[in-house]
């Protein structure tokens, strides 16, 4: 089946004939019909593209009328100033014409007073006339018929506004989205890159298929001068055309007198030059030094999302699969790899080498496209006939093999459970030094961070843990998101979802030690955290901007997306028919680009009940948030009720919105083992079965597979504290650590009160699992900190005292030597890490010992792993300690090592040295700015820190969107870790201010609203409950 074939299925989620609110931002390149119609010439005949919608709505926007309380969502219906009347826009009356109709002219002087009668039937008439006559006007959708307004209103379509080219030419072109009359067919690249000035060239030869008449080629293309650029139909001669490029939407045109007919063959080639991305994205250049001291430098790809089109001008979206053949034409002492074995190299004059890679096998998306120009060492495997190699740079070569390892185990485990061959000829991972993202899934050629890949032979078993999760997570996505990819941004979950899911799932299987179920439970609450908020979005959501493709990447399009497909894999009977259902999926959509409901499809058709997986599942994926279900008991009946679990009411949407909720229940005749797990679909607001009077207390959610929050009443509540109480083993420990998450966000709601909170927690003193643990620290952290900023320091003081007097013996009985069980180092950092941030005596001496005896060692006595942050957080505390630690990452080779050095000065709450760390990181010499997010993250920690990041951040808010995108991940978090402590009303107008004017560059990133909604809540939140503290505190 051919994508392109299905353009209306494809694009249902476009809007058509709309102008986007990028065209607003450059004033100069938008044609006003209103004020200058006469300048505007005839238009040619619609494309296909161009005529198949009508526009989704009929809310009009009128130049110079209300610009900018237009929402992001909302479409501009251009014939707006002719429906409206052209006085509106040329509202000066010394403008219009004197025979203007719309001119009121003087009543004749012979007629004679009407009566007040007549006049009150006049005006009652004209009202009625004027309103039937805005009805017709304001509804261009709709054609009255008996039934009313059905049908479409399928006459003359809405003329389209185009924007000026660079060149000041009419661009062929007004929409985000590219055209889908041609479809690229293969990209022949030659690319040669000088990594001495930090330039490079390159041709790009596409040949493409025409899909449907038309007199335009768009494409895409960002920071590429053109030199050249020819045209070949059929078997015709190359001829030379004209490139238009309108920047704002970096997208270029080729436009033709004649129309290009369908079934047509033609090709394009494109001769170009360009500067290094200075960012992380694009084909950037980068460096590092080696152990000698010697600068070494490098070149290499970041294309996911928008990237491809900062390389090789190209067809930038998921849909526009092709082949790609990659030639690099190199210096002697540099090497290139890219997505394909190398075929072959050639000596070229000048002393460079040309390299040419083998022709794609696969049908792939321009952002897996990749190519690396560096001096990096391999090791390599052959795995099940696949040359399975990891690169680094040669003084890190020891620290490859447990990712080697680790990906060849992953590998072999991914062809059984698909039952499809990985399949290309190799796979590398490479580790590249200077690397924002955590990894990159590009098909053939995965790109991580050290810190993701290379693991020391000390390494603890948690630093492999994360190694091991995120090649787990790359290896997933050879099959989710590159065999089937998703066709629009608006369905990345299917990509990251997936991907997020079968790393969990595939560690379970493969590597248990790893105990990565209590990092799965952990991220599932965060995810809750941030979709409890008005400012969350659905999993798949319209996508319309540049920026709003960049804000999908975050925890509902991640960890939301991977909870749902638990709770479905939970709710499914046996325990193949996921599985079955997926890789009936990955089978029938190889190769090409699918939307959600093609995965519930799937699931259905394998379905041994004949269930319908989307109904079950669209209610997850098409609206916001996730459910509160409420339980309560009458006799021998429960009776369930769901509603939006969400914590800002003011200006929510309220929707009636209802989930299809699998809930799952134990109660206390039956309660740990997975046999007496139960099952109760809740598909309306409220339901009902049966259960014994004898039944004492019952526990929704086993084990947390369900991506909701149970309200268990206030005896409810009671009776689960008090069996509890008697014995922590009556439920699992993600049961336990569920109860703890929700009673906490059942507090923030205002549904309970702290002190229930807190009469809950009284359990904790028998409590010695990871998980809860880790969540009540968590909790009971955030609110310390809470009151930390709000400088509360008679509460701060007695929080201190209630978490170490709870939870003080357990930090008692922590060891400060190696620890080989996971879950164990993970509880002892937790544990450690709270005592030591509230000056535990104990805690304090221990950490500055371990660092002193590792400094006079001269680091041949290691910390343990999971212990550095800690003790390195101690150690800065002190401005002897600082200057030690700064010297030590200085001359510090590993990665993970370095990090946690970095936290470590980023503690400080020293200003100067504050100040020292954030202009560094900013400037990238010492630490890299890639870093910047993790420095700001540690540093609000501390009062004196969480201040002056704020002022940071607003001072050098361009220098941040020059380094990172507006939207991207980066900035997210550096938004978030800004003001997610603050919980004044100041410190809420401070933030709303700055953001509101920065327009464009950056007000309405989902980010932001987040950030203000957090801080409401937490000024709610102090406001209600500092009296509580104060008492039970």
């Amino acid at each position: 089946m051919d994508p392109f074939d299905s353009n209306s299925a494809e694009r249902a989620n476009l809007p058509r004939n709309m102008i986007e609110n990028s065209m607003f931002e450059e004033e100069p390149d938008v044609v006003d019909l209103a004020k200058d119609s006469a300048a505007f010439p005839t238009f040619p005949a619609l494309d296909p593209d161009e005529v198949v919608f009508e526009p989704r709505s009929s809310r009009l926007l009128v130049r110079g009328l209300g610009e900018n309380e237009m929402d992001e969502e909302e479409e501009d219906c251009e014939s707006s100033a002719r429906l409206l009347g052209m006085s509106f826009m040329n509202r000066s009356s010394s403008l219009r014409p004197n025979s203007s109709p719309y001119t009121r002219q003087n009543p004749p002087r012979s007629c004679s007073r009407p009566s007040a009668r007549t006049m009150v039937v006049c005006v009652l008439f004209l009202v009625i006339v004027a309103s039937m006559t805005m009805v017709l006007y304001f509804l261009p959708e709709c054609t009255f018929t008996r039934a009313g307004c059905r049908k479409p209103n399928n006459t003359t379509p809405q003329e389209i506004v185009y924007p000026i080219a660079t060149n000041g030419e009419l661009f062929p072109w007004a929409q985000f989205r590219l055209p889908h009359s041609i479809r690229p067919l293969s990209y022949n690249l030659t690319l040669s890159p000088d990594l001495d000035n930090m330039t490079f060239t390159g041709r790009t030869v596409i040949n493409m298929y025409v899909l449907h008449n038309t007199k335009r080629i768009i494409l895409h293309s960002a920071n590429l001068h053109i030199t050249k650029a020819t045209f070949k139909l059929g078997d015709g001669e190359a001829n030379d055309v004209t490139i238009l490029e309108y920047k704002p939407r970096q997208q270029i045109a080729i436009k033709f007198s004649a129309e290009l007919k369908s079934d047509q063959y033609c090709v394009l080639t494109l001769d170009y030059s360009a500067n290094f991305s200075q960012t992380y994205d694009g084909f950037y250049n980068s460096s590092y030094t080696d152990k000698d001291g010697n600068k070494n430098v490098l070149a290499a790809t970041q294309f996911e999302p928008l990237s491809a089109r900062k390389a090789f001008p190209c067809f930038d979206e998921p849909s526009f699969k092709a082949t790609f053949l990659i030639t690099i034409n190199r210096k002697t002492n540099y090497t290139a790899v890219s997505n394909m074995p190398l075929a072959k190299s050639t000596p070229l004059s000048g002393g460079l080498i040309q390299d040419e890679f083998e022709k794609t096998t696969v049908n792939m998306s321009t952002y897996l496209v990749a190519f690396i120009v560096a001096n990096f060492t391999p090791i390599s495997k052959n795995v099940s006939n696949i040359q399975v190699s990891v690169y680094s740079v040669p003084e890190k070569k020891e620290h490859t093999e447990y990712a080697l390892e680790t990906a060849s185990q992953l590998l072999e485990f991914y062809n059984t459970f698909f039952e499809i061959d990985y399949p290309l000829k190799k796979l590398d991972l490479v580790a590249i030094p200077d690397f924002l993202a955590g990894a990159m899934e590009n098909w053939g050629l995965i790109t991580f961070r050290e810190t993701s890949l290379l693991v020391g032979k000390q390494s603890s078993p948690l630093e492999k843990q994360v190694v091991a999760s995120v090649v787990a997570h790359e290896l997933a996505h050879q099959w989710f998101g590159n065999l089937v990819t998703m066709s629009w941004w608006n369905d990345l979950w299917l990509n990251e979802g997936f991907a997020t899911y079968m790393q969990y799932m595939s560690l379970q299987k493969t590597m248990p030690q790893l105990d990565i179920g209590n990092l799965f439970l952990a991220v599932r609450f965060r995810a809750m955290d941030k979709d409890a908020l008005n400012s969350s979005h659905a999993v798949s959501t319209e996508v319309n901007t540049k920026e709003q493709v960049e804000e999908m990447f975050d925890s509902v399009s991640y960890e939301k997306g991977a909870s749902i497909l638990l709770m479905l894999n939970a709710s499914l009977p046996g325990d193949q028919q996921f599985r079955k259902g997926i890789i009936q999926y990955l089978k029938q959509f190889s190769g090409l680009n699918t939307d959600t409901a093609d995965l519930w499809n799937s699931l259905t058709q394998v379905s041994t009940q004949h269930q319908n997986v989307s109904e079950m599942m669209s209610s997850w994926t098409s609206q916001k948030g996730f459910p509160l279900v409420t339980v309560s008991r009458k006799g021998d009946q429960v009776t369930l009720t769901q509603e939006h679990f969400l914590l800002t009411s003011d200006n929510a949407t309220h929707t009636s919105s209802l989930w299809n909720i699998p809930v799952t229940y134990v109660n206390d005749s039956c309660s740990f083992a997975p046999e007496c797990r139960q099952v109760f679909n809740l598909k309306t607001k409220t339901g009902t079965f049966k259960l014994p009077e004898s039944v004492k207390w019952l526990k929704l959610n086993y084990r947390n597979s369900g991506f909701y929050i149970v309200h268990y009443g206030n005896e409810g509540w009671a009776a689960l504290k008090d069996a509890l109480s008697n014995n922590v083993s009556v439920l699992t420990h993600e049961d336990r650590a569920a109860l703890i998450h929700n009673i906490f966000a059942l507090s923030r709601l205002g549904r309970v009160s702290f002190h229930q909170v807190l009469t809950l927690l009284n359990y904790m003193s028998n409590e010695t699992e990871t998980t809860p643990v880790m969540e009540a620290l968590l909790q009971l952290e955030s609110i310390h900190r809470l009151l930390d900023k709000r400088q509360e320091e008679a509460l701060v003081a007695r929080m201190k005292n209630y978490i170490l007097h709870n939870f003080g013996s357990l930090m008692d009985k922590q060891t400060w030597g190696e620890e080989e069980s996971v879950s164990k180092q993970e509880l002892r950092s937790a544990l450690l890490q709270m005592a030591c941030s509230l000056n535990e005596k104990k805690c304090i001496q221990q950490a500055k010992a371990l660092f002193k005896q590792h400094v006079e060692s001269n680091g041949t006595l290691r910390i343990p792993g999971d212990l550095q942050q800690v003790v390195f957080t101690v150690a800065a505390q002190s401005d002897e300690g600082w200057e030690t630690l700064l010297q030590m990452y200085g001359h510090a080779t590993f990665d993970a090592d370095k990090r946690k050095m970095l936290q470590g000065l980023a503690s400080t709450q020293n200003i100067r040295q504050l100040v020292w760390i954030l202009k560094a990181g900013l400037s990238g010499n010492i630490i890299q700015t890639q870093e910047l997010p993790l420095v700001i993250n540690t540093m609000v920690k501390g009062f004196a820190g969480h201040l002056f990041v704020w002022d940071f951040v607003q001072e050098n808010w361009d220098r941040l969107i020059e380094k990172f995108s507006v939207g991207s991940f980066a900035i997210q978090t550096i938004v978030k870790s800004a003001t997610f402590q603050f919980s004044t009303q100041a410190h809420l107008d401070q933030v709303q201010s700055f953001f509101s004017g920065l327009k464009e560059r950056g007000s309405q990133m989902r980010s932001v609203q987040e950030a203000l909604e957090t801080i409401r809540l937490n000024q709610r939140w102090m406001d209600k409950n500092l009296p509580i503290l104060q008492k039970w505190l």
